[in-house]
């Protein structure tokens, strides 16, 4: 809105509409020299090439992840401690009791 408004002001009402036809027709040459260019340089292939890897390496950034196998892993271990720990208390008390006899 600001840039017609100013664009309105600089031309004038009567030349606006030629100046905004000559605008869209350079826009338009200015995306098709950019779409060329991209095609002759090979961008397009480039750019696809770069998200292809990008969605590999995240792929295999989740493949790598050991989060959840260290957390079920560290639970076994503390429910076999603990199993461990209750045996040697019970072992402890009839040790005790026996000693008491």
């Amino acid at each position: 809105m600001l840039v017609l408004l100013i664009a309105f002001l600089v031309v004038g009402p009567k030349d606006l509409p030629k100046v905004a036809r000559w605008m869209g027709r350079s826009v338009k040459k200015l995306r098709a020299i950019i779409r060329e260019v991209k095609q002759e340089t090979g961008w397009d292939e480039i750019e696809t090439e770069i998200r292809d890897t990008k969605a590999e390496v995240k792929a295999l950034k989740n493949e790598a992840d050991i989060t959840s196998e260290l957390k079920d892993a560290s639970a076994e271990l503390d429910t076999s401690l603990k199993s461990v720990q209750h045996e040697l208390n019970e072992a402890k008390q009839e040790i005790q009791s026996t000693e008491k006899s």
